[in-house]
């Protein structure tokens, strides 16, 4: 550790102090699941909200970039990431035990023709593998075509069905 004078750290603070001062925009809502159903934090009890307060956040290391399949376009599908039987895909879904939502897309996974592998992210390997691709949340499906490239990811039943709108018997 190096030793800093006094000068230099308070005309470190200053300027951000001043770039502080210039920082625009609203109250963010935060939303948490308490006791089964997700409610405003701010509307919590005093007890809940302590409770909050305490927890731990999910944080890895790993170098984030999105990829045009990680936002809204994921239900506007282009037609060359739609699967087929000319375009043949598997998947690698990562769940968790306590997920509340990986059950409907565990079983719409199960559902179709495609073949693939389930991650357990709460595992070492699960989470592991999670990291690698830059997987931040659960239940994710990420579709891969033949030639190992991933051509989309899918966080729930809707957007995964819009994978599927040209070849339903694969559902």
């Amino acid at each position: 550790m190096t030793n800093r004078p006094i000068a230099e750290i308070d005309a470190e603070i200053s300027r951000i102090k001043e770039a502080l001062a210039n920082v625009k925009g609203s109250e963010t809502e935060v939303y948490a699941r308490i006791v089964g159903y997700y409610r405003s934090v701010r509307n919590w009890n005093k007890g809940k909200r302590d409770e909050y307060d305490h927890r731990k956040m999910f944080l890895h290391d790993y170098e984030f970039v999105p990829n045009k399949t990680m936002t809204e376009t994921n239900v506007a599908v282009a037609e060359s990431n739609l699967v087929s039987s000319e375009n043949p895909v598997r998947y690698e879904f990562f769940a968790r035990s306590t997920c509340p939502n990986c059950p409907p897309v565990k079983e719409y996974i199960s559902n179709t023709a495609i073949v693939g592998k389930l991650f357990d992210v709460d595992t070492e390997s699960g989470f592991n593998r999670a990291s690698e691709l830059g997987i931040i949340a659960a239940p994710t499906v990420v579709l891969f075509n033949e030639y190992d490239a991933e051509i989309g990811r899918a966080y729930n039943t809707i957007e995964l069905a819009s994978f599927f709108e040209k070849e339903p018997a694969l559902c």
